[in-house]
């Protein structure tokens, strides 16, 4: 799968299991314009994390019971302290749900979760604000159909619908929140001035493929990453453990059993040269 338009790309790296997702903008794109678009979309996946985990625990196990901290004159804010309690914490009543509605309802949130799922990257499929938020009216609209009566404010699936970006700071993604009017866009060490067109950095030249990362205002320049994986790490310290051990058994062994070998033949050389190495005398057997 190829890009199809002649674009620049952009690879926002994130940490985490987020990964990251892929972006599509132009040189003649202002930087505030861009940096905006990216945090957006930033935000929208996290929050399509939230609704996915939410509205699947919804389908399986009905909506949440009130909680015990709930009460109506905290009413306002119960909703977004709601957050803050794990789903294995929540008890749940029981709502049967039409086979039919049930699947619609978890298809449209297999939709979302595939669309912004960090997969996306290595598919080259670039994603869209716009698109994201079709996919999560999906979701709302699938869940008024499997619950028409309504969710009570204190459901999971509810606060992560109905919520603005704002109304997620108060859940277990506050800390990756980023404000879309002061994070910062760094690409190969360098920050993309908001005042700038995209072309002040990275020219003209349409085809261009960049890595970037978004940061918080203030924070500086990201974490430059490391020179090798955690996988490649730990395959070069069994390396080196084989052969600390190898040498260690070397160096113990008193027998000159290694005379035999073939790299210990002072002759080998010369018989290879003289092209009579595989040469054997007619009649012996080895």
């Amino acid at each position: 799968i190829c890009f199809k338009s002649i674009m620049v790309v952009i690879s926002v790296k994130e940490s985490g299991s987020n990964g990251g997702f892929l972006f599509e903008t132009t040189t003649n794109t202002p930087n505030d314009v861009l940096i905006s678009q990216l945090v957006s979309i930033h935000n929208l996946r996290l929050q399509s994390r939230l609704v996915c985990d939410a509205v699947r625990q919804l389908a399986e196990n009905g909506p949440m019971k009130k909680p015990h901290n709930y009460s109506e004159k905290n009413e306002g804010e119960s909703s977004e302290n709601i957050h803050a309690k794990s789903i294995s914490d929540m008890t749940y009543k029981e709502h049967a749900i039409e086979p039919q509605v049930l699947k619609t309802l978890l298809k449209t949130v297999q939709d979302i979760d595939d669309y912004t799922d960090k997969a996306q990257v290595q598919k080259r499929i670039p994603l869209n604000e716009n698109a994201i938020t079709d996919k999560l009216a999906n979701v709302r609209g699938a869940v008024v159909m499997a619950f028409p009566m309504g969710l009570p404010e204190w459901d999971l699936a509810k606060v992560s619908l109905d919520s603005s970006i704002d109304g997620l700071k108060m859940t277990g993604v506050a800390n990756e929140i980023l404000d879309p009017c002061t994070a910062s866009l760094w690409v190969a060490g360098k920050e993309f001035q908001r005042t700038q067109l995209v072309s002040d950095r990275l020219g003209k030249n349409e085809k261009t493929k960049v890595i970037g990362k978004l940061t918080k205002a203030g924070s500086g320049p990201p974490v430059r990453e490391a020179a090798v994986t955690e996988g490649e790490r730990k395959a070069m310290m069994a390396h080196y453990f084989k052969r600390q051990e190898d040498l260690k058994r070397l160096a113990e062994s008193n027998e000159d059993d290694y005379l035999g070998s073939s790299w210990a033949d002072p002759k080998a050389m010369k018989r290879n040269l003289q092209g009579v190495e595989q040469i054997k005398a007619p009649g012996l057997q080895f």
